[in-house]
């Protein structure tokens, strides 16, 4: 009989992943727009000399998702510095009026 208070195992998930996902897509620039009920994610490519930058990749997460995202960042983030060092910011990053239309973030 099991209780309550008895560590669960935890369940493992089989995640697959496709050749074509695995080589992954290049973005210089991250746009972040939110609803009160998904954060969207925006990977872009702006590259030198184009009018127009690329979204490569949309992702789509509830706020919980994101907030865990955000905190699993944060920890990659340090131990990365730990083992590197210190990650130098670019200033030179654009700052485009990129506002679509809601509450936006860049990174």
């Amino acid at each position: 009989m099991s209780t309550k208070r008895e560590k669960r195992e935890p369940k493992k998930i089989d995640v697959e992943l496709t050749e074509e996902m695995a080589e992954g897509v290049y973005a210089n620039l991250v746009m972040i727009t939110h609803s009160s009920t998904e954060f969207v994610v925006d990977f872009v490519r702006l590259m030198p000399g184009l009018p127009k930058a690329k979204v490569k990749s949309r992702v789509v997460v509830t706020p919980g998702h994101a907030k865990r995202l955000l905190k699993a960042l944060a920890d990659n983030i340090r131990r990365y510095e730990n083992s590197f060092g210190e990650i130098k910011e670019d200033d030179s990053s654009p700052h485009l009026p990129m506002n679509l239309g809601g509450s936006v973030g860049e990174a």
